[in-house]
């Protein structure tokens, strides 16, 4: 079946046309008919699968239709999703593929000034991609309501639980009409993830897309037994090795992700860094670039992880392994994207490997082990530790010089 079979919109179809949209993915194929006939949808379904675009179509469709038999002000569609940078590229799908119908978009999030969006939403729009954070802001503010909501979509919902969302989405019922249409939309199921669906949505038709191996088949996967002083040096290694290619790096916490970045910047090569402690405006630039290729190197937190869409990324390497072992599929998710080749290296030290352990479940299989000869290994460590000794020489020799200068101008005067 191809998207010109379907009975949508023709502005619609003409859209995923120009968009190279031709042929449904299974969960388009599953989820579309099921949306347009009103049914909650309970649907589980692993990143780069096209899963914005099964609720985006028909969730357009239906609003279009609706807005040409009757004039409406109220939001019709709210789509929740956990992150800044994941509603900016589930709305700008939204965009795309309402151009020329009668629905408007609207994205909020926090970080940012909210008059904007406040004035935006009194003109009139009838979707909203929100984080939660800021839409419960407005909604206590009484700048956005809930009240006639026809259709709530949770995207990359087991998200929003591990950010800690989860009271406020039960709290949010109570301002949602009892009459609405409900799509849930996860990448991972588990008892908390049920029991969330369950109290949302009704009598819901369950779709699971989950191959016998999660992770795109388009990646190889390869982990190196490092210790976590060591690390540094073999990354310094892989980057100077790969110069040419696009990187992203994955770490722990934001402090490990500037450490990393300075010890980089030591060795002369160039990178940004993504967490939380970044302006939305910061991050916003520092996605682009990277998505560019005006920087090859991006060392990220797990904000990055999710849902995101960056094209060409070459590598993703695990600098450290993921505290939730199933993170270790949305990270490598950024790589072997469609029908291109990627790679994903794990730095794996003594103490994370009950971590590797568990990772290796999701993937059905052990993943490829990069042998590091002794001779090489402690050559590695010594080579970027001499460079860096050297860079330190240099600096003293160039701040003694800039001192004797100094001392000769004083002796002039």
């Amino acid at each position: 079946m191809k998207f010109s079979d379907y009975r949508i919109n023709e502005d619609i179809k003409f859209n995923l046309e120009q968009l190279g949209f031709k042929k449904p993915t299974d969960i388009q194929y599953k989820s579309i008919p099921a949306i347009l006939r009103g049914e909650d949808v309970l649907a589980i379904a692993q990143t780069g699968t096209g899963k914005t675009a099964a609720f985006a179509i028909p969730i357009i469709h239906k609003i279009h239709s609706d807005k040409s038999s009757k004039r409406t002000d109220f939001i019709k569609c709210i789509v929740m999703v956990p992150t800044h940078e994941l509603a900016l590229q589930v709305n700008e799908v939204f965009e795309k593929i309402a151009e020329k119908t009668r629905v408007k978009t609207l994205c909020i999030f926090g970080g940012v000034e909210q008059d904007a969006q406040i004035k935006s939403l009194y003109k009139g729009i009838d979707i909203v991609i929100a984080t939660p954070g800021r839409m419960f802001d407005l909604q206590h503010q009484g700048a956005l309501d809930l009240s006639k909501i026809e259709i709530l979509v949770l995207d990359e919902a087991d998200h929003m639980l591990d950010l800690g969302f989860i009271k406020d989405i039960r709290d949010m019922q109570r301002f949602l009409p009892k009459n609405r249409q409900t799509l849930f939309f996860s990448a991972t199921i588990n008892e908390h993830i049920k029991k969330l669906a369950y109290s949302l949505v009704n009598n819901a038709i369950r779709i699971q897309i989950s191959p016998k191996d999660p992770v795109s088949k388009n990646v190889q996967h390869a982990v190196a037994f490092i210790e976590m002083d060591d690390k540094r040096f073999f990354l310094e290694r892989i980057l100077k090795e790969h110069a040419d290619k696009k990187v992203l790096v994955f770490v722990r916490t934001k402090v490990r992700a500037e450490r990393v970045a300075n010890a980089m910047s030591r060795a002369e090569i160039k990178t940004l860094t993504m967490h939380s402690d970044k302006e939305h405006k910061e991050r916003l630039q520092v996605l682009e670039a990277f998505k560019k290729g005006k920087t090859k190197v991006l060392i990220a937190t797990d904000i990055n992880a999710r849902g995101i869409d960056i094209p060409n990324v070459d590598f993703v390497v695990n600098y450290d392994l993921p505290d939730v072992a199933e993170n270790y599929v949305h990270r490598v998710g950024r790589t072997g994207r469609g029908d291109q080749k990627g790679q994903a290296i794990s730095f794996c030290s003594t103490e994370e490997k009950p971590t590797l352990k568990t990772i290796e479940t999701f993937l059905t299989k052990p993943i490829h082990v990069i042998d590091i000869e002794k001779e090489d290994y402690l050559e590695t460590v010594e080579f970027a530790n001499d460079t860096i000794l050297k860079e330190d020489l240099q600096s003293l020799l160039k701040e003694a010089e800039a001192l004797e200068q100094k001392l000769k101008k004083k002796k002039k005067k």
